[in-house]
């Protein structure tokens, strides 16, 4: 899991599993509330991570092209592969939270 805080007001790191494919990282909210940080980054494509209890100063920006969501499924079925883990791969796969899919990149 990874640490994650959506915009610059200061509040909670929320922990999210995470994918990495060809060098680059990629989230998707299970949840995507109004309130949540994938709509802050919306709102204000900036925040922080933490790795390892670093801080990295990170941009959002949205992912499209079903190739590299393909991509994206395929990495979250392979690192997250026990059998307690395969309700949220499958939920992840659902077109609406591959929508959601978000790329962070340093800043």
């Amino acid at each position: 899991m990874l640490g994650i805080r959506a915009g610059s007001d200061p509040h909670r790191f929320t922990g999210i599993w995470f994918v990495v494919v060809g060098d680059r990282v990629f989230v998707r909210p299970w949840n995507d509330r109004p309130g949540g940080w994938r709509r802050a980054f919306l709102r204000q494509p900036h925040g922080t991570i933490t790795v390892s209890e670093r801080g990295i100063a990170v941009r959002a920006r949205q992912v499209r092209g079903d190739r590299l969501l393909d991509a994206i499924d395929a990495a979250y079925a392979e690192k997250y592969d026990t059998k307690a883990s395969q309700k949220w791969v499958r939920g992840f796969a659902t077109q609406r939270r591959r929508n959601t899919t978000t790329e962070l990149l340093p800043k």
